[in-house]
């Protein structure tokens, strides 16, 4: 059986994907911070609730001990959680801002990867995957323009852009130091969701479907890259 957790997946695409691969057969546990919505969003599906906060040091290894108490293993982590932050313009945008920013978006990724690390060695196949967001890409961010069949949408936002871009990087950077590891990045495309107000033009479906994908390689194909539902994506 391969038991896999999702971080923030009490809705949107963590919850979607959890859906997809509690019916799968994977474990499936579901990362959340309230209690109450992740027990709820986690009974909907036949998941196993996980509260997580990705930005408290203190939640995140409470959460792996209790992993490692309970089961002694992971399979596969799905790093989803993730926040727009404020939408101001780059004159607008305080150094304030970024930390909240980063600090769900990386450096919850980083404490939630570091923290499971031991448990994702005692899985059969440990698979990682990031999700991250075109907007991350910095050839799409240089020419928005040539890359529309990929990101129909571009919106200038340093804060969410260049988290999502330190992001990418460090997907990058843990394929390499970790290779008995899959680590992969994906961005789900403008999906219809809470987090744009539900002006995607994909569903929560069709974004799924690439973190899904990359979810249930068992351990198999490219380590370290930046993929989408048609593709690789460019850095």
């Amino acid at each position: 059986m391969t038991t896999t957790l999702i971080t923030g997946a009490n809705k949107g695409l963590g919850h979607e994907t959890a859906r997809r691969l509690t019916e799968a057969g994977h474990t499936v546990l579901l990362g959340a911070r309230d209690p109450g919505r992740g027990q709820a969003a986690a009974g909907r599906i036949g998941a196993r609730f996980l509260q997580l906060d990705v930005t408290s040091e203190e939640s995140v290894l409470a959460a792996a001990e209790r992993v490692h108490e309970e089961i002694g293993h992971l399979d596969v982590l799905v790093n989803n959680a993730g926040i727009t932050g404020p939408l101001k313009e780059a004159e607008e945008l305080t150094a304030d801002d970024m930390r909240t920013l980063y600090d769900t978006n990386v450096f919850g990724a980083v404490r939630v990867t570091r923290a499971f690390l031991a448990l994702l060695r005692a899985g059969k196949t440990p698979t990682v995957v990031n999700v991250s967001s075109g907007l991350g890409s910095l050839a799409i961010a240089a020419e928005p323009e040539r890359f529309e069949s990929l990101l129909p949408v571009y919106y200038p936002s340093p804060g969410y852009n260049s988290s999502k871009a330190a992001l990418n990087m460090i997907t990058a950077q843990y394929a390499k130091a970790f290779p008995e590891i899959t680590f992969n990045a994906v961005d789900p495309g403008w999906t219809a969701t809470d987090f744009n107000g539900h002006r995607g033009v994909q569903t929560v479906e069709e974004g799924a479907e690439v973190i899904v994908r990359m979810a249930t390689r068992g351990g198999e194909g490219p380590t370290g890259g930046f993929f989408g539902n048609s593709g690789p994506v460019p850095w």
